[in-house]
């Protein structure tokens, strides 16, 4: 046996070995009835990353700029309740955040539409809580969306 080939299966993780013995996962969101691609397929990973980072950056300026009076250290405690409040009101309206909609992405429900006022919550208090965000399932929905039977799509 070439050596390569064993390190390289071991590299590659349990996924790698399951498929070489026949295993098929599919794509990403096709348990859920998204398309592989194009407008309504599951969001990357990177791009909803991107968006989480504008909306804090975002909820960082607001807080800073009007509640925290200048105060660097209480801007960041401000900027979670902003980034709490900014969350619920746009994913319950309009279904994206502005990060998300610079991005080109939007929540909506796993059947598809929008989320329910107390799925949003839900989903808002569990994100600002971090760890559910950090529990990914095998689609890459965090915890938090799986918990409020959401999804992150292309629009």
């Amino acid at each position: 046996m070439d050596n390569r080939q064993v390190i390289g299966s071991w590299l590659s993780g349990p996924r790698a070995a399951a498929e070489e013995m026949g295993a098929e996962f599919g794509y990403r969101g096709e348990k859920l009835g998204l398309p592989k691609e194009g407008p309504g397929s599951l969001a990357p990973v990177g791009r909803r990353f991107g968006a989480l980072l504008v909306d804090w950056v975002l909820c960082l300026l607001i807080a800073y700029g009007l509640l925290a009076a200048g105060d660097q250290r209480a801007a960041g405690n401000w900027a979670l309740g902003v980034f709490l409040v900014l969350s619920v009101l746009t994913l319950g309206t309009v279904g994206f955040t502005p990060g998300k909609r610079l991005l080109g992405l939007r929540v909506a429900a796993e059947g598809g539409g929008r989320l329910t006022v107390p799925r949003v919550l839900l989903r808002s208090v569990l994100l600002c809580l971090a760890i559910p965000a950090l529990v990914w399932d095998r689609d890459g929905r965090g915890l938090h969306d799986r918990l409020s039977r959401a999804v992150q799509v292309r629009i």
